[in-house]
């Protein structure tokens, strides 16, 4: 039987970027002792009280249908979250609760692109961004972001790729880079996307992760606020990653044809989950400054290890919790480099080519084990390139 074009070339070069981590993960499985420094995932887990909100409202009979666009008072909660953070009025009518990050992208897509459409997203990117784009039928079209720049985007580089493009995503703080981009960033990026009307969809999920720097959502950018949907989520910021629930933020006419195609496809998130993000939300900014604290130490851990030896380089580690490591003085690939450091010292990385071209020649590591363990492996990773760059 025959399956359709848009689910078998969701990834047409056959590869999801994540060979190493199935490779470190099978090797796991099969009994060795793996450091893996892959994957966005905490090191602690969920709140106890997050958790003890969440029992509640199940046990209290919140697990029947939630409404699709979200509670209501989770939906207010969202947008008094955003228009205190950005100062951009923003109400319950602008958001929409999602089944986490990755829906919210999909859906915002759905919104923006017809068959056909192109759709410009920053390189490197996170590894579901061109899946996603083609997923609702749009043609991925990635814009390098050079590491000479510390990867912010060049907005000379957005408008030559822009004249027949339909929406621009970018990421700040960015993952994998941990780039956060600055005002005059942001600035170049709007103009673009005023010039060649563009929308603009702005992942924030690593909101909450700012080490240098600021973040600036550019839908509080002048004259954003009608072309720009913003995707949240509690994943990282509250450490839900689990718990599936996000947001879209935008115009209330285009969040409503939103609600339209949820109710034709995730018909919403359960309530209790809902109810347990809303107390999450509630705790406010200790909350999450205590979750983001250990990727905080472990970038001054990284800094401070980087700056003994003069082979492994990083841009500037300015948000989230990853460093991107530039290895190109070894001579090999990133993904030759992940490969042989998992398979001669079990220390499993992410390749920079997993997340596009302008990623070649680097890795990125997850600061996401405990701090001990962590400054070990980036030592031994250190050694091993220099080793390898004789």
């Amino acid at each position: 039987m025959k399956l359709s074009h848009r689910i078998t070339h969701l990834t047409p070069s056959g590869s999801d970027g994540w060979e190493v981590f199935y490779k470190a993960r099978a090797m796991k499985a099969a009994g060795h002792d793996i450091t893996e420094l892959t994957i966005g995932e905490h090191d602690i887990r969920t709140h106890p009280s997050i958790l003890a909100a969440m029992n509640t409202a199940a046990v209290g009979g919140h697990t029947g249908y939630a409404m699709v666009p979200g509670t209501a008072e989770l939906r207010a909660a969202v947008a008094a979250r955003i228009q205190e953070r950005t100062g951009v009025p923003t109400t319950a009518a602008n958001i929409m609760i999602t089944p986490g990050g990755q829906s919210a992208l999909y859906t915002t897509h759905h919104a923006v692109l017809d068959d056909g459409d192109v759709a410009l997203y920053i390189d490197p990117y996170y590894a579901t961004y061109p899946g996603t784009i083609r997923g609702v039928g749009g043609v991925p079209r990635g814009v390098s972001a050079s590491p000479d720049h510390g990867f912010q985007p060049q907005a000379a580089d957005i408008a030559a790729q822009a004249d027949d493009a339909a929406s621009l995503l970018i990421n700040s703080p960015n993952n994998p880079t941990g780039a956060v981009y600055s005002r005059a960033t942001l600035d170049g990026i709007a103009q673009v996307c005023k010039d060649r009307d563009l929308w603009l969809i702005s992942d924030e999920v690593y909101d909450t992760q700012i080490w240098e720097g600021a973040h600036i959502s550019p839908r509080a950018l002048p004259d954003m606020a009608d072309r720009t949907l913003v995707v949240g989520s509690m994943s990282k910021s509250h450490a839900m990653t689990g718990s599936r629930v996000g947001w879209v933020c935008g115009p209330a006419d285009v969040i409503e044809h939103m609600i339209n195609l949820a109710t034709h496809t995730t018909y919403g998130v359960p309530g209790y989950i809902q109810d347990a993000a809303l107390f999450a939300l509630g705790e406010g900014t200790p909350l999450e400054t205590e979750v983001a604290a250990p990727f905080k130490r472990r970038r001054e851990i990284t800094e401070d290890l980087l700056a003994g030896q003069n082979v492994v380089k990083a841009s500037p580690t300015q948000g989230a919790m990853y460093a991107m490591l530039d290895l190109r003085a070894t001579g090999m690939s990133g993904q030759e480099f992940s490969n042989a450091l998992l398979d001669e010292h079990h220390i499993a990385t992410m390749p920079g080519e997993s997340f596009g071209d302008a990623g070649a020649g680097h890795v990125r590591v997850a600061m996401t084990i405990n701090d001990d363990r962590y400054a070990e492996a980036l030592k031994t990773l250190m050694a091993f390139a220099a080793e390898k760059a004789g």
